[in-house]
C-alpha cells in the first residue's frame, strides 16, 4: 500500500526558522523548513517508534515578509524527561531555570537570560504536505495511522501547540480536503534559496530522546511558490553534517 499525501493549511503571526549559519543572532529562512513542517505534523500525531514523516511538498501562500525583533532567551536548558518526570511525581524537588534575579536568587550576578536580535516573518501561511513513512514491521499499519492522523486534524487535536520555528510563534492549522477549493500558491514568488536546514536528526532509523543531532541540508528552490522536498534518504539531501558552536 503507498502511502497517501496528507496536506495541512498552516498560518501564524510570527514565524522564524532559523538560518544555522548566523550563530550569534537568529534570522529566518524566507520559507518554513521541511524540520519545522515535520515538527507541526509531529505535534499533531507521530509515534517515532512506528512511522515518521516525510514532507514532500511546501507551497507558500503568501509571500515572505520580515519584521525585525529583539527577544529575551534563556541560556540554560529544560533538563531531561527523566528529570521533569520524577518533579511531577514529587520523588525530587522542582528546580526552576531563572530568567532574572538578584545575587540572592541565582548566587551570582550574572543573568539567565540574554536578548538577540531576530529577523523573524510575519503574517505566514503554507499549504503543507507530508506522507506516513512506517518503519519495518509496520507497514500493514499505514492505513490505521493515516485515518487517525485525519481524525486528529480534523477536530483540531494535537499532542502539544504546533509552532512556526520557535515555540512562542503559535501555529493554527487545518486539515486539507481534496475536493474542497484551494487557495493557490504565490506564482510570483520564485528563487534559489541556496543550502536549507533539511533536519537535525536521523530520519534513517527510529529515534530516541538520547539521540546527537545530526545535521542534513539540501538545496532548496521556490518555482511558483512551491517548494518540492526531495526524501530523506535520496542523494539531494547531505547528511551527517556537523554544527560548529
Amino acid at each position: 500500500m503507498q502511502p497517501k499525501d496528507q496536506a495541512l493549511e498552516v498560518w501564524g503571526e510570527f514565524a522564524c526558522f532559523t538560518n544555522p549559519v548566523m550563530k550569534v543572532e537568529r534570522f529566518s529562512y524566507p520559507v518554513i523548513t521541511p524540520s519545522a513542517a515535520r515538527g507541526i505534523y509531529d505535534a499533531i500525531y507521530c509515534k517515532p517508534q512506528e512511522f515518521r514523516w516525510q514532507v514532500t511538498k511546501i507551497e507558500v501562500l503568501k509571500p515572505p515578509n520580515y519584521i525585525a525583533l529583539r527577544r529575551n532567551e534563556v541560556k540554560d536548558k529544560a533538563p531531561s524527561d527523566r528529570t521533569i518526570a520524577a518533579w511531577m511525581a514529587g520523588r525530587e524537588p522542582p528546580e526552576p531555570i531563572w530568567a532574572d534575579g538578584d545575587r540572592d536568587l541565582l548566587g551570582t550576578d550574572m543573568k539567565g537570560r540574554t536578548q538577540r536580535q531576530t529577523m523573524a516573518l510575519k503574517d505566514v501561511k503554507y499549504r503543507l504536505h507530508a506522507e506516513i513513512r512506517p518503519w519495518p514491521g509496520f507497514e500493514d499499519q499505514l492505513q490505521g495511522f493515516e485515518n487517525q492522523f485525519r481524525r486528529r486534524a480534523e477536530h483540531g487535536k494535537c499532542v502539544h501547540q504546533p509552532y512556526l520555528g520557535c515555540r512562542e510563534f503559535p501555529a493554527y492549522f487545518k486539515l486539507v480536503h481534496v475536493d474542497a477549493p484551494q487557495a493557490q500558491p504565490v506564482a510570483t514568488y520564485s528563487g534559489d534559496l541556496g543550502f536549507m536546514l533539511y533536519d537535525v536528526f536521523d530520519l534513517s532509523r527510529p529515534g530516541t530522546s538520547e539521540d546527537e543531532p545530526s545535521i542534513s541540508l539540501f538545496d532548496a528552490k521556490v518555482t511558483n511558490g512551491v517548494l518540492t522536498v526531495p526524501p530523506y534518504d535520496s542523494d539531494a539531501v547531505k547528511k551527517g553534517m556537523r554544527r560548529e558552536d
